[in-house]
């Protein structure tokens, strides 16, 4: 009869060579241990993005983000312009489908100045505040994340020095690729094939960029590799044949299957055009289906967004919110949900500003109260002896 040590779990045939991933992989640049369950995860280079994806403050490594916006806006392609930046500063592999070099010339620049958060960053543990350590982040959106982040990683961190996970960068600068940057563009063809005996013709963009993506990840096994698909089957970029359904079916399908083949080296993120495929068709929904996170950008008319704030208000010095961000799916990984909850503002009306310095933040929407209106309506209904009449109530 055989005896195990009780607390000790059967070692699985994969177990070993997942943690031999695992450990190989949080040496790259860019890479951390997601707080719920210790999976990889990159950041999108939104902070703000980082601390809504089911609790895994950042994007877990092998899964995709749909980004759906409605509108003659480009909210989608400023997330797609800070996701392929913070690929090229952290070293990964970016390939972008449907756009040229020129599009990787437009990426923003670095911020000059360092940011609060890189400086909490780099802050020693032994400095940080030790006594009311709960408070060190209150207030912030999403901080009990970064807290969390920086609790469990700092035994491992504390020999080497701290690498910055998601930088800040600036829209009025560009940023200066390097001779070493790996960024790769595989453009699609908007010519119709008049070729009637050649039947594939209409998805060979797809399969070439299926066929580019795959020879990559298997020629450089111990990379990261970022996938960019902006405004997919717009038809400023793809042919007529590229929106059918057995067509971008098929291609979602078969990028999903090199996430899960390669879970510990490519993410993507795709920004699909709502005015042109709005979500009450069947081909979006299953678009949805075949990706792992779906998100919503409904930006405010124009209009809306010009309004400033009344002279007093407690957001006098924040900026109007530009539209709304709604969270159709996370990726859930396990069965505790993935985080999620009211912690990240799940459940919550969030909306999205754009800015130079700050770029894309997301926060919790709230009306900004409006002062003065009781001041008036006493003021008005007071008569000379202090009393409203009658006169004065009527409308």
């Amino acid at each position: 009869m055989s005896f195990r040590k009780r607390n000790v779990g059967v070692a699985q045939p994969g177990d070993q060579a997942a943690g031999r991933v695992k450990s190989e992989g949080i040496q790259q640049p860019g890479l951390r241990p997601s707080p719920v369950d210790g999976r990889l995860t990159t950041s999108t280079g939104t902070r703000s993005l980082d601390a809504l994806l089911a609790g895994h403050a950042g994007l877990a490594l092998g899964t995709s983000l749909l980004v759906e916006e409605s509108g003659t806006t480009d909210f989608g392609g400023a997330l797609l312009r800070y996701y392929a930046a913070e690929g090229v500063v952290q070293g990964h592999n970016v390939h972008v489908l449907g756009i040229g070099e020129a599009w990787g010339r437009d990426l923003p620049g670095l911020s000059g100045g360092e940011s609060a958060t890189n400086k909490e960053e780099r802050k020693n543990p032994e400095e940080r505040m030790k006594i009311a350590w709960r408070y060190e982040r209150l207030g912030e959106f999403g901080g009990s994340r970064d807290r969390s982040i920086s609790q469990s990683s700092g035994a491992s961190s504390s020999s080497q020095t701290q690498s910055i996970f998601c930088h800040d960068f600036d829209l009025s600068k560009r940023l200066i690729l390097p001779s070493s940057a790996k960024m790769h563009f595989v453009p699609t063809s908007l010519r119709p094939s008049l070729d009637f005996t050649d039947a594939e013709a209409a998805s060979a963009p797809f399969i070439r960029f299926l066929t580019h993506l795959s020879t990559q990840l298997s020629s450089s096994p111990s990379s990261i590799h970022r996938v960019i698909i902006p405004t997919l089957l717009s038809p400023a970029l793809y042919s007529s044949d590229a929106s059918k359904p057995e067509n971008v079916l098929q291609f979602l399908h078969a990028l999903r299957a090199l996430l899960r083949k390669y879970p510990a080296q490519l993410t993507a993120m795709i920004t699909l055009p709502l005015t042109l495929y709005p979500r009450t068709t069947g081909l979006t929904r299953w678009m949805e289906l075949l990706s792992d996170g779906v998100l919503e950008l409904a930006p405010f008319p124009s209009t809306a967004i010009a309004v400033k704030a009344a002279p007093g208000a407690s957001t006098v010095h924040e900026e109007p919110p530009q539209g709304m961000l709604k969270i159709h799916r996370l990726p859930v990984f396990h069965e505790k949900g993935g985080g999620g909850g009211e912690s990240s503002g799940f459940g919550d009306d969030l909306a999205f500003t754009l800015s130079r310095r700050k770029g894309l933040v997301i926060k919790p929407f709230s009306l900004p109260p409006v002062e003065g209106d009781s001041e008036a309506q006493q003021g008005a209904l007071e008569g000379d002896h202090g009393k409203a009449t009658k006169a004065d109530i009527d409308f």
